[in-house]
């Protein structure tokens, strides 16, 4: 492709210029910039582009034709630098947004988008009191009420703002059960520990005591859910990187109340690190749980994923793992999601 027809198809359709399986990023200026994204699980150097005319730079990349993919612009000084061919932004969750965009057979899901005439649950807020279980005197709950009466399982939300905000779960719930995907559930999203959030996910017994002795009694209280003493196992949780390893942790400790486990890009391995969901993992004599993991194509952590699922597997528990055209963020979370959701929550009959 000739300079002149690049930097037009940039200006008209976007960056990156995209045929096929070829994503061709372009930047007009007078110095070069690099960079960085999904593609490299944001690890090692930035790419830099390269000059292919006076003032025009770029750099093409294979990606898989299905891909959702985030990246950023940087220049020499490292200082991020906006790609003014290319408006989509996602909020990278440090304040600031990444460029994005689908490759060709690429789409973002749709349920997370309020559909006329489907029924909407109800979602309330509290504070509960942590009783130095969790950082801080007090901790934000939110409570959602499926549109149906009860009892329903549970499922507790793990850095639940981010859920209730970025992912719309509510609303994904809503739509899978309007559609006849699911059964309808309820949902606690738990807000995270802001600094302390690792401390709190990296499976602490005290995060686990938490959700055991604060939340849950507030779920109960406000929400119409199944009896978990006679239907054990009923309840799920929900979390992604350090908060899937979490989700994990906390259904081993507590299978009898937590058997199903959604996983997202679960942190279960760090810089070549096992962590204790492997040793609880070949546990003989568990109570079966059901896991269902994910995680995207460019992340390094797949390599935990997938050593942990046999161990899962032949101790008896029934997991699932899965990869999808993706990286690390809530927009592919989303569109993973709804799977997990069909497996651990389908429809009775």
């Amino acid at each position: 492709m000739d300079t002149k027809t690049l930097e037009a198809r940039a200006r008209r359709e976007g960056t990156p210029v995209i045929d096929g399986d070829t994503a061709t990023f372009v930047w007009k200026g007078n110095s070069r910039v690099f960079l960085q994204g999904d593609f490299q699980d944001w690890r090692g150097e930035p790419l830099p582009l390269e000059r292919v005319d006076k003032g025009l730079w770029a750099r093409s990349l294979a990606l898989p034709e299905g891909a959702y993919v985030e990246y950023a612009l940087q220049d020499a000084r490292g200082r991020r630098v906006r790609d003014a061919f290319n408006k989509r932004r996602s909020d990278n969750g440090f304040g600031g947004f990444n460029h994005c965009f689908w490759m060709p057979k690429g789409e973002a899901t749709t349920l997370g988008k309020r559909v006329r005439g489907v029924p909407k649950g109800r979602v309330t807020r509290h504070q509960v009191d942590t009783h130095e279980w969790a950082v801080g005197a007090k901790r934000a709950v939110a409570l959602y009420a499926p549109p149906v009466p009860g009892p329903v399982p549970l499922v507790v939300v793990l850095d639940g703002d981010d859920y209730l905000e970025r992912v719309q779960l509510p609303t994904v719930v809503d739509n899978l059960v309007a559609q006849g995907r699911m059964r309808p559930v309820a949902l606690a999203f738990v807000s995270n520990g802001g600094p302390a959030r690792t401390a709190e996910y990296a499976c602490s017994e005290a995060t686990v005591a938490f959700l055991e002795r604060r939340v849950l009694p507030l779920a109960r209280e406000k929400l119409s859910l199944v009896d978990a003493q006679r239907t054990p196992g009923v309840h799920g949780v929900l979390g992604s990187s350090l908060g899937g390893l979490m989700a994990l942790f906390v259904a081993q400790r507590l299978p009898a109340l937590f058997g199903r486990v959604l996983s997202q890009s679960g942190a279960f391995s760090i810089d070549g690190m096992d962590l204790v969901v492997f040793d609880l993992a070949r546990r003989p004599a568990q109570p079966p749980l059901h896991v269902w993991m994910d995680c995207g194509v460019f992340e390094g952590l797949q390599d935990g994923n997938q050593r942990l699922l046999p161990i899962l597997q032949a101790s008896g528990h029934r997991a699932t793992y899965r990869t999808y055209n993706g990286g690390h963020n809530y927009p592919a979370w989303q569109s993973s999601l709804p799977a997990g959701l069909e497996e651990l929550f389908p429809v009775p009959g």
